[in-house]
């Protein structure tokens, strides 16, 4: 296995490396990944507009290029747009194994091949800035301008709706990441099936049935948890929000877990759920339950300032979210 050297990817490494694997598969692309090219172009059709988010990965390494670009995407589906593509910066520390920069493509691609989006290009570099592996994606989608969907448009009382369960993305992490530490509490099955949860991380299918069932906003759940995730609805919307903590879903296996560590699950990374505000939460859960999505109805904004999150029959106000609970232990 080669080791990597300071500075660009030599372009011998760059096309055997990174572009070799990279399909074409967006008819909006005129101009995507390829050497010498600094940029990438898209067509949009009368009537569209590009939606744009970026995200760097920090909090873990394994599997960084599939989870890279899938928190990306889950952004990008907030706003009831398509995703079509992705711009990757990746920064390597010196010694990086060849074979590690081909995994993290290898599974960047695929996670784009599994939402029919394509690499655009990006910038690949070892730099001993750093000392583990970043990655930072920059997501282009598309929408019909008449249905974005901005959190600014939450007016009077709206349902709250939270899929499937809080702690998803961070429950992965603690199985990835310390997956020895934890078979010596729990069992290998226990752990290989929390490492499986990462098939729940993609938002993209509930993000479609809740733009078609009149969702006035919706949040990915990501850092800070589900108490971030509603302080930032909140604000977003420039409303109030109550909550039940009772009724927020939370998996056995994340409770277990984040107690084995000392963390509050309820300010976990949490990619995999999405919190949405909905005219009619009942309907919005049945027609997830339909399509084999847990949901829950979970509080409701109102016209108030307040932030309260019901616990125990007692309101406790909501505070601004603070650092994620993962950065404890990784």
């Amino acid at each position: 296995m080669e080791r990597l050297s300071i500075g660009k990817l030599p372009e011998r490494l760059l096309k055997e490396l990174v572009l070799s694997g990279i399909g074409k598969r967006r008819p909006e692309v005129l101009l995507g990944a390829a050497v010498g090219e600094d940029c990438a172009a898209l067509m949009l059709e009368e009537g569209e507009a590009f939606v744009l988010s970026t995200d760097p990965i920090t909090a873990c390494e394994k599997e960084i290029g599939s989870l890279a670009i899938q928190v990306t995407l889950n952004d990008l589906a907030t706003t009831g747009c398509e995703p079509l593509g992705v711009l990757l910066t990746v920064l390597l520390p010196p010694g990086t194994g060849s074979m590690e920069l081909g995994k993290l493509m290898e599974d960047a691609e695929r996670t784009c091949a599994e939402n029919q989006v394509e690499i655009l290009g990006g910038h690949t570099e070892v730099s001993d800035a750093v000392n583990r592996i970043l990655v930072n994606v920059c997501g282009v989608g598309k929408v019909k301008r008449e249905e974005l969907i901005r959190g600014t448009e939450i007016r009077g009382q709206k349902d709250l709706v939270a899929t499937k369960w809080i702690g998803l993305e961070g429950t992965v992490l603690m199985a990835r990441e310390k997956g020895t530490e934890l078979e010596e509490r729990f069992s290998k099955e226990a752990v290989s099936e929390a490492l499986h949860l990462s098939r729940f991380l993609s938002v993209l299918p509930e993000a479609r049935i809740a733009a078609k069932n009149g969702a006035l906003a919706m949040h990915d759940v990501t850092e800070g948890g589900i108490l971030g995730a509603l302080w930032e609805l909140a604000e977003a919307g420039n409303c109030g929000i109550t909550a039940e903590l009772s009724a927020i879903p939370l998996r056995e296996d994340t409770r277990k877990f984040c107690d084995c560590f000392g963390l509050d699950p309820y300010r976990l990374i949490s990619s995999g759920c999405m919190l949405i505000a909905a005219p009619d939460g009942r309907a919005l859960t049945e027609s997830l339950r339909a399509a084999h999505i847990p949901a829950a109805l979970i509080g409701k904004t109102t016209d108030t300032k307040e932030r309260l999150l019901i616990v125990n029959g007692k309101p406790v106000p909501l505070e601004p979210p603070a650092a994620d609970e993962i950065y404890k232990i990784v």
